[in-house]
């Protein structure tokens, strides 16, 4: 089955978009990427689970030899995120997939599939993330922190949140951009909470904390006159 989707994305191949996906994606080459857009994934993804071949398609994909391509990395990933298998279950499908995540973009694309609103979820999920905060893989540090920033900035667990990314000791850039996107979605959602963080002692590097403000400042969703005290925050 794998072999037959594997011909199939093949077939799809898109030179234009798989040179976009390269300028985006530095750490992968032009014959590592088929250029499919996220949507059209989304729906091959959503097309195997509903034809109940999911089980099939992930063993085959842990079976698989060869190395793969950019799109489908990202297909198993949405794949598993689609299950309709109780979480627990898909838990332990994402810690063997986690590993193969080498990209932003595969991350960052499975992480806003894989959504929880059930409150025994939200926990079980939080303490599955937590662990990968420690890694020394910057790719799993970012898993869990975008994970935090689709699910967690909610009254309930946002200052949990903020202590956590402040204990982060990677300092790589893709984790150090999923903290500063993060915080910032905080400081946009829990202002006061953001700016008593940022202005006291804390333990961001200064690209971070630098970041952190700008991605602020960006956001339609933050007054100008705060916008004006973030200038002056900066960190030189």
């Amino acid at each position: 089955m794998v072999e037959e989707i594997r011909q199939e994305l093949i077939n799809m191949f898109d030179e234009k978009n798989a040179e976009l996906t390269v300028k985006l994606c530095p750490n992968y080459n032009i014959e590592e990427v088929l250029g499919i857009k996220i949507p059209e994934l989304r729906k091959i993804a959503k097309r195997i689970v509903k034809n109940n071949e999911f089980e099939q398609y992930i063993k085959e994909c842990n079976k698989a030899k060869y190395k793969k391509y950019l799109e489908e990395i990202i297909l198993e990933g949405l794949v598993i995120s689609y299950s309709k298998i109780e979480l627990k279950d898909k838990l332990v499908y994402l810690k063997k997939f986690i590993p193969k995540i080498n990209s932003w973009l595969i991350n960052d694309t499975v992480c806003a599939t894989l959504k929880v609103k059930k409150t025994k979820d939200q926990e079980m999920l939080w303490n599955f993330i937590i662990p990968y905060l420690k890694s020394q893989k910057q790719f799993e540090v970012r898993f869990a922190v975008v994970m935090m920033l689709d699910n967690f900035i909610i009254d309930e667990y946002v200052d949990e949140v903020i202590s956590k990314l402040n204990s982060i000791e990677n300092r790589e850039y893709y984790t150090q951009m999923a903290v500063a996107w993060t915080l910032a979605e905080i400081g946009i959602k829990f202002n006061d909470k953001a700016m008593k963080f940022l202005k006291g002692k804390n333990n961001l590097d200064d690209f971070t904390y630098n970041k952190t403000l700008q991605k602020m400042r960006e956001s339609y969703r933050i007054s100008q006159k705060l916008k004006e005290e973030l200038k002056t925050m900066k960190r030189t």
